[in-house]
C-alpha cells in the first residue's frame, strides 16, 4: 500500500501483540500438510508487521512459538525452526533497508533448547539492530507469560538471597523492569484470529489493562484490511484503566 493511501486513525495504539493462530487449521482445510500453513503465516507475519510501521505504531510484539508449541509434531517444529531460519537471514539481508526504517528487532522467550544457529543469528539481529528506535518488533519465541513473571521473581529472588532486596520491598515496578519487555509500553491491544477465544500464556503480566480484538480469520488470511478492523475497534474503545 503506497504510504499517500494509508489510513488516518484519531488514536492508535502504541504497542500491539498478536496471536498468529490458525496456521495448522488453514493447511489442513485445504489438504495440505501443517508446515504449509507456517509458510503461508510467516508471509502474513512480513506484511502485517510492515504495514503497521508504516502506520506509526511504535511497538508490535508477534506471538511465533510458545513453550507448549515444542509438544507439536516434529515435522512440524522442524518446519518453524527452518521458517525462523529463513527470516533471520532475510533480516540480514534487509539490512540496509530495515535501517531505513529504524527496526530494532527483539527476540522475547526463553533461550533454551533453541538451535545454536538460530541463537547466534538472532543475536546477530539484535546487535546490528539495537540502536534502532522507530519501530520495535519483538518475535516471541519459546515465550510463555507465566514463565516471564516465574524468570522474574527468581531475578529478585537473587538479589533477596545477596542481601541487596528486602522481600517486603518488592514493587510491581521490579517485576516489570525483569520481564522480557522492559522498557517498553504495556501493549494497549491484542489480536487474536482464527476463531480462538484465550490469551493463551501471552504476555500475562502486560496485559493487565489491554483491549482484546477477536476475528474469526485465520492467521495466514489476515490482511491488512482486517488490521485496521482491529485499530477502528480500538479507536472506538473507552480505555478507563478501572477509573470511572
Amino acid at each position: 500500500m503506497d504510504k499517500k493511501d494509508l489510513p488516518e486513525f484519531s488514536v492508535l495504539p502504541r504497542h500491539v501483540g498478536i496471536i498468529m493462530d490458525g496456521n495448522g487449521r488453514w493447511a489442513k482445510k485445504r489438504g495440505l500438510p501443517r508446515y504449509k500453513g507456517h509458510i503461508e503465516g510467516a508471509k502474513t507475519f512480513r506484511k502485517i508487521g510492515e504495514f503497521a510501521g508504516d502506520l506509526g505504531i511504535e511497538c508490535l510484539t508477534f506471538y511465533a512459538f510458545s513453550t507448549e508449541n515444542w509438544k507439536r509434531p516434529p515435522e512440524e517444529v522442524k518446519a518453524i525452526m527452518d521458517l525462523f531460519r529463513e527470516y533471520l537471514k532475510e533480516l540480514d539481508d534487509r539490512k540496509a533497508e530495515n535501517e531505513e526504517k529504524g527496526i530494532k528487532v527483539n527476540f522475547i522467550g526463553d533461550r533454551t533448547g533453541i538451535p545454536k544457529d538460530i541463537l547466534a543469528m538472532m543475536k546477530h539481529s539484535e546487535r546490528i539492530t539495537a540502536k534502532k528506535d522507530h519501530v520495535i518488533l519483538n518475535i516471541a519465541i519459546n515465550y510463555g507469560g507465566r514463565q516471564e513473571i516465574l524468570h522474574s521473581v527468581k531475578e529478585l529472588a537473587k538479589d533477596v538471597e545477596k542481601g541487596k532486596l528486602k522481600a517486603k520491598d518488592i514493587t510491581m515496578d521490579m517485576i516489570d523492569a525483569h520481564l522480557y519487555t522492559a522498557g517498553m509500553p504495556d501493549p494497549d491491544l491484542i489480536i487474536r484470529p482464527s476463531g480462538e477465544y484465550r490469551i493463551s500464556n501471552f504476555l500475562l503480566w502486560q496485559s493487565a489493562y489491554s483491549e482484546f480484538w477477536y476475528s474469526d480469520v485465520l492467521w495466514p488470511d489476515f490482511t491488512e484490511e482486517n488490521f485496521v478492523e482491529a485499530l477502528r475497534a480500538y479507536e472506538h474503545r473507552n480505555r478507563r484503566f478501572g477509573g470511572v
